[in-house]
């Protein structure tokens, strides 16, 4: 309907000029969206638009109510006998007509009051009247507006019996750019444009290059980007380094072969890790081969102290590729090419997303971000991760750790990590560590007596502690309230 109509529109205006009122009359549509169809042309200079200003005279609902009845002083009079009358029966005859009529009236010096007799009246002063106002109403009503004087006009006016309706419509003209039919003008030059040679037949939307553009909003800081900044600052007091984490795909190899993690352990099973379809694998070539084989070597008949697992290791198993379930596959990175370019001692961190295939509830979701920290240097002992645990968590405010034996496939001593909450009131578990195995890094190149101490914690569940957020799923998610993320405080730890 809108399209028809718009070509109707353009062609009339084609014909010659067009009076927008009368268009819209014979084409029964309201003059507004008329209008509304007028302005895009004319946006699009297909067509010209000129102010064109009407006014009537109109009756008021009062006035209405008069017609065919008579004026409220025509009533008034009609009301009076030739004996008289009290005005309270005319009031009670007529009602509000009344009132009004009896002023008009008396203006007229049609009726009179005589109180002659002792009750005052309302009676005659004239025999016959002439109503002229409702002479005049009708003729408004018809549209006759050429034999009514300006001062019979002005006087209705002032009764409030009349009104004057205005209104505009447009004389509507060819524009520069008119034609039969709009085309829609192209917004951009695309690569399918260039490659077609269409470009040449769009007509391009012109950019107005001196416009200025909507000024951003303030940024809000979410809250793990605070606590994140917060941890990235303690390491980075404590001399750390940090790694590159950006790569979110890894291979099996870096993620748990390197680990010295065996390839039939649970959590290379899909209901526990996210493994890719396209690409499902990257090749062994990718490897470094004399490292490959080392890592095959100890995992089959162990060494370095060690007896292995004594299975039959299978390249295709490592090469599979997943989205990787710690940042712990960037360590193994970090720490092979530390023993290529020559081994100095040297203090790591890390701070983003991991991925793991566990069911969503108020504590757990399928990603989240681990903080590590590992440090390798000759001779180091648990105490010296006990120590360093202590002077880390003494920086969160957590000055109260107790440690609890463990296992993991790739630590050897492993340590649970708990601390008192002065906020919660308890203890709470606040991450892992251990030493890693030298099965994981005397392959790597690491010189004999080089050890190295790691220990690894979530963000989300300090950061749900700090701001009182009962689900983790209101901090982390697409279910995440914006008007939280600009409300909430700010960030202080205990440094």
């Amino acid at each position: 309907m809108a399209q028809e109509l718009e070509t109707a529109l353009l062609g009339a205006v084609g014909a010659g000029p067009v009076e927008s009122g009368e268009f819209a009359a014979t084409h029964n549509v309201p003059h507004l969206q008329l209008v509304g169809l007028l302005k895009s042309l004319q946006a699009s200079d297909m067509v010209t638009m000129e102010d064109l200003d009407h006014s009537r005279t109109v009756l008021t609902a009062e006035a209405q109510g008069y017609l065919g009845v008579g004026s409220p002083e025509a009533q008034v009079f009609a009301a009076v006998p030739a004996e008289g009358i009290s005005l309270a029966e005319i009031k009670k005859q007529l009602g509000a007509a009344g009132d009004v009529g009896f002023k008009q009236a008396m203006q007229s010096k049609w009726v009179a009051i005589d109180k002659s007799g002792g009750e005052p009246k309302v009676v005659r002063k004239v025999q016959a009247i002439q109503d002229r106002v409702l002479e005049v109403l009708t003729a408004l009503a018809e549209g006759k507006e050429s034999g009514v004087s300006d001062a019979e006009l002005a006087a209705l006016k002032k009764r409030k019996l009349i009104a004057v309706e205005q209104w505009k419509t447009y004389n509507v003209g060819r524009g520069p750019a008119w034609a039969p039919q709009r085309r829609k003008a192209a917004t951009e030059l695309t690569a399918e444009m260039l490659q077609k040679g269409t470009w040449r037949e769009e007509t391009f939307k012109e950019y107005n290059f001196n416009a200025l553009g909507q000024l951003p909003a303030g940024g809000h800081l979410h809250p793990l980007l605070k606590l994140r900044t917060q941890f990235r600052k303690i390491f980075t007091q404590m001399g750390f380094e940090e790694m590159p984490t950006n790569n979110y795909v890894e291979s099996s190899f870096w993620n748990f072969d390197a680990l010295f993690q065996p390839q039939q352990h649970p959590a290379r099973d899909a209901h526990d890790t996210f493994f890719l379809t396209k690409p499902a694998a990257t090749p062994a070539s990718n490897f470094p081969q004399d490292y490959l084989q080392r890592v095959k070597e100890t995992h089959q008949h162990g060494g370095y102290g060690s007896i292995g697992y004594g299975y039959d290791w299978k390249t295709a198993e490592a090469e599979k590729n997943l989205l990787r379930t710690h940042t712990t596959a960037v360590s193994s990175r970090m720490l092979y090419r530390l023993a290529q370019e020559g081994f100095r001692p040297a203090k790591y961190f890390s701070i983003d997303r991991v991925f793991r295939n566990e069911a969503i509830d108020r504590t757990h979701l399928a990603e989240f971000h681990q903080i590590e920290g590992v440090v390798c240097d000759y001779g180091l002992t648990l105490s010296d991760l006990i120590g360093a645990l202590a002077q880390f968590f003494d920086r969160l405010g957590l000055k109260k750790l107790r440690f609890k034996p463990a296992f993991n496939p790739y630590t050897e001593p492993s340590m649970e990590i708990f601390s008192y909450s002065e906020q919660l009131e308890k203890w709470i578990e606040v991450g892992n560590s251990g030493m890693f195995r030298p099965e994981m890094l005397r392959p790597m190149g690491l010189p004999e007596g080089v050890n190295v101490i790691a220990w690894g914690l979530g963000l989300e569940r300090p950061t749900m502690i700090l701001y009182s957020i009962d689900n983790i799923r209101d901090l982390f998610g697409h279910k995440v309230s914006l008007s939280m993320v600009k409300k909430n405080p700010v960030c202080r730890l205990g440094l």
